[in-house]
């Protein structure tokens, strides 16, 4: 694949000295926007801009500290300072409200909770070894110490997790062209929101949701008993790692082959050998060799390795997998600007 530059006009007339120096107080920005998102300074700001002093009133802090922190904001593009001293909204601020059709609320401080502030600094250790740091820092593994010990890191996870399927799940089903299909299974699909946008699409396609029983127990209301969708779904409790017993047209795996090699092997191997012979099978993924999102993806990257020891894929790697899982893997195409879609079929 062919890189460009991901260097903005911006930063290349900021002279080297300086962008480093603003790359190394990154944290500052990073906790500046987990701050207000916690705040709620994004929802208490209107369409009219707003002082400071307005602003504090409505979310409770002092005045000048808040002044402070939308001023640095404002330096990355999120919020802008007028020159009357009063703050509005800009595109990325207004992604920080928690009714915006693009939120990235919860994305925000799923990436800023407290257990990064611990991680990040053990790069280097986990740069050394290859490994998770995860289980020296806690004593146990990521999930377990999630669901045991972090209840309201558990639900924010949740959140950004359903927020983040939700509005690519709009972009999957106008992706795939479904002309034809009888039925679809979306493979550790979560709450199934890729699968509901694609049976809103086609009316006449049933589908099957798999992922594990606590996950599936509160799938999208769309797909359960009483849903709009509900005559043409089966939710299947299960681990796609262990067996996928689902028959299917079109199987989706979007997501979940990064969290370590032996995994993604399993899972790929039980879809080959669950599908039948000819069958669609189309993976989505986060790369970390899409020049759009490589900033973004590269640092996921690095916070899979200190958490759960997995990785993001290359479009080689993932294509070396299919391909060693016995699929044979043909376009390989962008969903949007962070995920692209690997279309294949099983052997004959």
């Amino acid at each position: 694949m062919t890189t460009v530059s991901t260097t903005t006009p911006q930063e290349a007339a900021t002279p080297p000295s300086m962008r480093l120096r603003e790359l190394v107080f990154g944290a500052a920005c990073a906790a500046a926007v987990r701050a207000a998102a916690r705040l709620g300074v994004a929802d208490a700001l209107g369409e009219a801009p707003a002082t400071a002093e307005e602003l504090a009133a409505a979310v409770r802090t002092d005045p000048r500290a808040l002044r402070r922190m939308l001023r640095a904001l404002s330096c990355y593009g999120i919020f802008e300072e007028r020159a009357d001293g009063r703050f509005a909204h800009t595109e990325m601020s207004r992604m920080l409200r928690e009714d915006d059709p693009q939120s990235l609320k919860y994305i925000s401080l799923w990436c800023t909770e407290p257990w990064t502030w611990d991680a990040w600094p053990l790069l280097d250790e986990a740069v050394r070894s290859g490994k998770s740091v995860f289980d020296r820092l806690y004593g146990k593994g990521f999930f377990q110490y999630l669901h045991e010990d972090a209840p309201e890191s558990a639900h924010v996870f949740n959140q950004a997790m359903t927020t983040s399927s939700m509005q690519s799940a709009r972009d999957v089903a106008e992706l795939l062209d479904l002309t034809g299909v009888s039925t679809v299974a979306d493979i550790g699909g979560g709450q199934g929101h890729v699968l509901a946008s694609l049976l809103e699409k086609h009316s006449h396609m049933r589908g099957t949701l798999l992922d594990l029983p606590r996950v599936v127990a509160n799938a999208d209301p769309r797909l359960r008993d009483g849903g709009s969708l509900a005559d043409r779904v089966t939710i299947v409790p299960g681990d796609c790692r262990e067996a996928i017993p689902v028959d299917a047209d079109v199987y989706i795996i979007k997501n979940i082959l990064e969290w370590d090699d032996e995994s993604t092997r399993r899972t790929l191997r039980n879809v080959v050998q669950a599908a039948r012979p000819g069958s669609r099978v189309v993976v989505i993924e986060n790369l970390v060799d899409d020049t759009p999102s490589m900033k973004f993806t590269t640092s996921m990257d690095l916070l899979l390795l200190l958490n759960v020891g997995g990785a993001k894929h290359t479009t080689e790697s993932m294509v070396g997998r299919m391909s060693e899982a016995g699929l044979i893997v043909g376009d390989v195409r962008p969903v949007n600007a962070y995920l692209h879609a690997f279309e294949s079929i099983t052997p004959a």
